[in-house]
């Protein structure tokens, strides 16, 4: 973790390495922002909203992003190959309306769904409410940012208490995992 900080460390008159500290430390989370699920997830996804009730492609990637708490948002790349396969299996059928292609499940896509995985295939992807591990990206990006912003705005002598906090901080994460 020590060759992930720049070159010259937090303190003094390193704003720009302050700056691509917070970049890099985004770069990581937001590659990291989704769950990568496999087909099998994506479909059970599928047919248990569609169980639900009928929605077209941009509802399920919503509806999977927001019952998974942010942690699993599936590609459109992801989902409607999933749908074209479910409706080619005879198990979905698809409607236009509006514009859309409104997705349903046929008596076969009924049949699937009920004799589904236990639990919600969301739920696979963390937690859905709370502080979980979906929101340990957004909360490090944030602490990154108040960082940045006392590296630009403080004084050296603010910079340096900065330094000590993050420091303990740091130290007291990896305290949480030595427990485990």
């Amino acid at each position: 973790m020590r060759d992930s900080y720049p070159a010259g460390g937090f303190g003094g008159n390193s704003i720009d390495g302050i700056w691509q500290a917070v970049e890099e430390l985004r770069s990581r989370f937001e590659k990291r922002g989704g769950t990568r699920a496999g087909k099998g997830e994506v479909r059970a996804a599928v047919l248990a909203l569609l169980a639900e009730r009928p929605m077209h492609g941009y509802q399920i990637i919503r509806e999977i992003e927001e019952r998974s708490g942010g942690s699993w948002k599936p590609s459109a790349g992801s989902v409607y190959p999933t749908l074209q396969l479910l409706a080619d299996e005879g198990v979905i059928s698809a409607e236009e309306s509006n514009g859309r292609k409104i997705y349903s499940l046929t008596e076969a896509g009924r049949e699937e769904a009920a004799g589904g995985h236990p639990g919600s295939p969301w739920s696979a992807a963390g937690p859905t409410t709370g502080a979980g591990v979906g929101s340990l990206p957004k909360a490090g990006i944030e602490l990154a940012q108040a960082a940045a912003q006392v590296g630009r705005t403080g004084s050296p002598e603010q910079v340096q208490q900065a330094v000590a906090v993050l420091e303990e901080a740091r130290r007291r994460i990896y305290s949480i995992l030595a427990q485990g």
